[in-house]
């Protein structure tokens, strides 16, 4: 499953968009200082959230929504389109 792909089935389980969640968990004061735990913690009790979904949020509210080049365009599973992730709803992103 491609990075992207974790945020959109994400979007489908809580019903909020990449962007609200990464709002929300700034304003519980979580950064790029936090560790990983206490987000995850947080993800699975108000949303339900399994680790690896998790994660990938751990890693847009931390380090932003830049990825690696190293999947972009490859064939592997994790392959994404861009090195850039689409926050803002799947139903609007440009990169389907």
């Amino acid at each position: 499953m491609s990075f992207q792909a974790y945020l959109d089935n994400i979007e489908t389980k809580t019903g909020r968009t990449p962007r609200q969640l990464v709002d929300e968990a700034h304003e519980k004061g979580f950064d790029a200082n936090t560790k990983a735990t206490p987000i995850i913690e947080w993800l699975a009790a108000d949303y339900g959230l399994g680790r690896g979904h998790a994660m990938a949020l751990v890693h847009v509210i931390t380090k932003g929504p830049q990825i690696s080049e190293k999947h972009v365009g490859t064939d592997g599973t994790h392959s994404d389109v861009t090195n850039v992730l689409w926050l803002d709803g799947k139903a609007t992103n440009p990169n389907p």
